[in-house]
């Protein structure tokens, strides 16, 4: 990858993709936002990577746009932030410590699953400084945690801690101190281990429905899952020939 702002490595079945820029508190600038849309189409192209892990070098997941550097292009079709105005093919997990703030907070709502330690801190701090959100989080944070609460966190711009965040569902587990990218990549390893059609058109299914109405929503579930039949008929029958009884492998 090109520059030293954005690491990308294999970790097993996940890639995982580090924000390097710890004396910035990984703030993006458009060199950072540049390194973060070629990571996502590396993993992409890699059909061995099956998630893709975002996370932060140091103290902090991400505090934002660099406003030292106004450099952001808001026009990308890609968004401001490297990829936030794309959809991956696979699943991606946010492994968050520290500073979880603006268009870093943006960033996470990306992700389909959020893993953060008790120190994380997430908010909408962009309120304070009069800019506005443009990666997706006027229209992701409510989708994750409901239209009151997001309209409670994109007006105020107030801090919200690991355990409201928790509550409030806009994270999916909080772990200890340090451990957010060992967790995150536990869980891309389960992921990986099921049959990826029919999770990839399930998954499909309820980010592509989220807007429609329902008898839309249900007939692009039908849809979806008519073209993983066969891959669901495999694993009827191995469960028929008593493969994952009682629970196991769930």
């Amino acid at each position: 990858m090109s520059g030293d702002e954005v690491r990308y490595e294999r970790r097993g079945a996940a890639a995982v993709l580090t924000i390097d820029r710890p004396g910035r508190r990984n703030a993006v600038d458009a060199a950072t936002a540049a390194a973060l849309r070629e990571g996502l189409e590396r993993f992409e192209a890699d059909p061995d990577a099956r998630v893709l892990v975002l996370t932060g070098a140091g103290e902090a997941f991400c505090a934002g746009a660099d406003l030292k550097a106004l450099d952001l292009d808001v026009d990308h079709p890609g968004g401001p932030m490297g990829f936030t105005r794309l959809t991956p093919s696979k699943p991606a997990i946010a492994a968050i410590e520290g500073w979880c703030l603006a268009g870093g907070l943006e960033l996470a709502l990306w992700c389909d699953l959020r893993i953060a330690t008790a120190a994380a801190t997430f908010g909408c701090f962009e309120r304070r400084w009069g800019v506005p959100l443009i990666d997706g989080g006027t229209q992701r944070l409510p989708r994750v945690v409901g239209m009151g609460r997001a309209l409670d966190l994109i007006l105020t711009g107030r801090p919200v801690e690991a355990e409201e965040a928790l509550a409030i569902g806009l994270v999916t587990e909080v772990v200890e101190p340090g451990r957010q990218l060992e967790r995150a990549l536990e869980l891309a390893e389960r992921l990986a281990s099921f049959p990826q059609e029919t999770m990839l058109s399930d998954r499909r299914a309820a980010i592509e429905g989220a807007g429609l109405p329902l008898a839309e929503g249900i007939g692009l579930e039908h849809r979806l899952g008519r073209e993983v039949l066969e891959a669901a008929a495999r694993g009827a029958a191995r469960f028929a020939g008593g493969e994952g009884r009682h629970g196991e492998g769930a």
